[in-house]
């Protein structure tokens, strides 16, 4: 960074300090309590914690992001508490350092403002740019048997798009005989589901850059959505030279939390799809990366791993951006977790016809249920 671009991101840091310090005041939406309910699905064992906002005499909000370490929830009270919930903004850089807190809470300050004025958090933040958001359900299983089950329970759920995951990576070079059997799976799960359906190829970060241009080539007459986050964002050059030389479009960012980061991947021309973790940016910091992909011409997808308060939060987001692909929906596998989920937020998660209709309620338009969460509390 220059000197330069380093004075005016010291000047930028003193002025939201000062507007924070001027900020807050009594009143009907001052924070006054932050609270954690770490929760974890009885099959699966997916954990998440929703995070509840409480004012002073108005309505309170909900957020969701992962782990959340006692000490880190200590911290975000005593930086939030007494600051109106209007203050999302200024609110939000104070919390840089805790960023799952600092997505949730975001979360919950635009429940608590969209409660406050009777509208859903996309009316709020300017209105829809859609009235309906397509969904992608990540596929669970390691053998082609589990997939094609799991792939039948998401197309029966309503689902028309699928991300699948690679087969184990045994060594740092797979060869053809990995891409064969990556070509194997999904022309199995084709066959199972039709030519209307969607397919997202997901490396998780597991392969080298050569493995991943690799397989980038030897889909492209496939047509996949995208490869997602075929290998680490170690090299920037690697991953431009990926995505310069194939048609397959590339995925990535579900990692990315710094700007830094996320700029060099738009400034590298090194991604087709931006894909940023709602439950570790939230929907603010999320609207900010979308902005300036758009001048890119990049599309967003937000990844998404936790519950169903996020879930909701990422409904709202996908209808306040233009550039909005598709949004990544959980689908657990067992029904006591889908019944958990169901029974924490209500039915925010139901996909018809391989798409989520908005929450029309005010704020995050789901009801939380208190009980549920102290039901399924993660006990220690």
């Amino acid at each position: 960074m220059s000197s330069a671009a380093q004075l005016r991101k010291l000047r930028l840091a003193a002025s939201i300090a000062r507007a924070a310090g001027a900020a807050g005041g009594s009143g009907p939406l001052e924070i006054t309590a932050v609270r954690a309910f770490p929760v974890r699905e009885p099959v699966s064992r997916r954990a998440y914690t929703v995070i509840k906002v409480e004012t002073r005499s108005g309505p309170h909000g909900y957020g969701e992001t992962g782990a959340v370490a006692p000490a880190d929830l200590a911290r975000a009270s005593e930086l939030v508490r007494l600051r109106q919930a209007s203050e999302f903004e200024v609110i939000r850089p104070l919390l840089a350092s805790l960023p799952g807190l600092q997505a949730a809470i975001n979360m919950a300050l635009l429940d608590i403002l969209g409660k406050h004025a009777k509208a859903p958090v996309y009316q709020v933040l300017g209105g829809p740019t859609r009235h309906k958001a397509r969904a992608l359900a990540p596929l669970e299983g390691d053998s082609g048997d589990a997939l094609r089950d799991s792939c039948r329970r998401a197309r029966d759920a309503g689902f028309r798009a699928f991300s699948v995951p690679l087969p184990p990576v045994q060594s740092p070079n797979q060869g053809q005989a990995f891409i064969l059997a990556v070509r194997r799976r999904l022309e199995a799960l084709r066959g199972d589901t039709g030519e209307n359906m969607d397919f997202v190829l997901d490396g998780g970060g597991s392969l080298t850059p050569s493995d991943g241009a690799g397989l980038a080539a030897a889909f492209e007459k496939f047509h996949l959505l995208w490869l997602d986050e075929p290998c680490p964002l170690a090299s920037l050059g690697a991953l431009r030279k990926i995505a310069a030389e194939r048609v397959t479009p590339i995925g990535f960012g579900r990692q990315v939390h710094r700007a830094g980061e996320f700029q060099n991947l738009l400034r590298e021309d090194a991604i087709d799809v931006l894909r940023p973790d709602i439950g570790l940016n939230g929907i603010s910091a999320i609207r900010r990366m979308a902005a300036i992909a758009e001048t890119y011409y990049i599309a967003v997808a937000p990844h998404h791993q936790g519950g169903p308060v996020a879930t909701a939060a990422a409904l709202h987001l996908a209808a306040c951006l233009p550039n909005f692909f598709i949004q990544q929906v959980p689908l657990p596998q067992a029904d006591e977790d889908r019944r958990m989920r169901a029974a924490l937020a209500g039915p925010v998660e139901t996909v018809s016809d391989g798409f989520l209709a908005l929450p029309a309620g005010p704020g995050l338009g789901i009801t939380v249920d208190e009980q549920a969460l102290e039901k399924y509390k993660e006990r220690g």
